[in-house]
């Protein structure tokens, strides 16, 4: 599946921004999706995401409270990720991914992850 995640921009400390993900393929109940992001110099990390079955969905401590994955059902082809109350560290490049995983299980490992899309820039100042 292709992916192309979107959104990204500049915005101050305390703002916010909706990233979206484009897939050219049917998400739900093939996909279990995950947004990830890379800041300069740092390994890429899990931000949040969902399992297959859309059932489970997990968030990283750091972002918990902030950021959001907006859904009333399983998504077609677009995911977003709804990040509020911004800050300085948020600031990285962002990427959606999909992965074949278990049904119920969120993927927070990057490796796991079969497709990725190009990235967005998401640049909070103070």
């Amino acid at each position: 599946v292709q992916l192309q995640a979107s959104g990204g921009g500049l915005v101050q400390a305390g703002g916010s921004l909706r990233l979206s993900c484009g897939s050219s393929g049917r998400i739900a109940g093939n996909y279990a999706m995950g947004w990830f992001r890379q800041a300069p110099g740092k390994e890429r990390e899990f931000v949040a995401g969902f399992s297959r079955s859309g059932r489970n969905i997990k968030y990283a401590d750091s972002v918990k409270g902030r950021f959001t994955i907006p859904r009333d059902k399983i998504p077609e082809k677009m995911v977003h990720l709804q990040m509020n109350s911004l800050k300085p560290e948020d600031t990285a490049v962002y990427y959606c991914g999909a992965a074949f995983g278990r049904w119920d299980s969120v993927i927070i490992d990057a490796p796991a992850y079969d497709s990725w899309g190009r990235g967005t820039l998401v640049t909070v100042s103070s």
